[in-house]
């Protein structure tokens, strides 16, 4: 895959993935998108958690976190905030952590 990424001189998805998990609400989804440069290094991402139960609007996206428009922006119940830049590693630990505490809730 290195060569690939070499090769096309441009970032790689390098994740797509979407697990459902068990919530007090009701079933949720936590999607994962990533790119990585030619050396392995994350550029870009997108890490949602939706559950229609606890929250309706934004198609469903109780919490999420991206690199849109190069800028980490943090998306909590339809509102949204720009926060410091941090690696991807912290903010998807922040991430995960902020999910399993949201999974034990019945409402927002």
């Amino acid at each position: 895959m290195a060569a690939a990424r070499e090769k096309a001189g441009k970032p790689v998805k390098a994740a797509d993935e979407a697990a459902v998990v068990r919530c007090a609400a009701g079933d949720g989804l936590i999607r994962e998108e990533r790119w990585e440069d030619s050396e392995g290094n994350v550029v870009r991402y997108n890490l949602a958690f939706i559950n229609f139960h606890l929250f309706s609007r934004d198609n469903g996206r109780v919490l999420g976190y991206d690199t849109a428009h190069g800028k980490v922006h943090r998306h909590f119940a339809g509102k949204v905030d720009v926060i410091a830049s941090a690696s991807f590693q912290e903010i998807f630990a922040r991430f995960i952590a902020e999910v399993d505490n949201l999974r034990k809730l019945e409402k927002l």
